[in-house]
């Protein structure tokens, strides 16, 4: 396997420089079943948040886009388990993802809940509000 950093999968799903995206593409399109390319949980959450910050894509645009790396055959998702249900808490709710993957993970570690000061995390991403 192949470790993709952040700017790789932006470049891939943004395609906006013209330089390095062709190249970012070149690279993931080389991949096969004999030679895959990691993503790891971090470069998942940051690549969320830049598309979100950065890019100022909707919520519908950044599902779409995970959709397309976390589904591709040739690239495979660190911790794939908790990320993919995070990704649907995402598309369905106002919740940031992060908060969907704290609260997706701390469940799949056998959590009961997931306490935290944050209400919006509360509200949309399943946490219990420490009162």
């Amino acid at each position: 396997m192949i470790g993709l950093d952040t700017n790789v999968l932006v470049r891939c799903v943004m395609q906006d420089d013209p330089k390095q995206s062709p190249k970012a593409g070149k690279l993931i399109d080389a991949m096969d079943g004999t030679q895959r390319g990691f993503i790891s949980v971090v470069s998942v959450v940051e690549t969320v948040w830049v598309l979100s910050a950065c890019y100022d894509l909707n919520r519908e645009q950044v599902t779409q886009a995970l959709d397309l790396l976390l589904h591709a055959n040739q690239l495979s998702a660190q911790q794939a388990d908790q990320v993919l249900p995070a990704r649907r808490v995402l598309a369905s709710s106002k919740a940031y993802f992060a908060d969907c993957l704290i609260e997706r993970s701390a469940a799949q570690a056998g959590c009961e809940k997931t306490m935290s000061f944050d209400v919006g995390a509360t509200q949309h991403a399943g946490m219990t509000l420490i009162t």
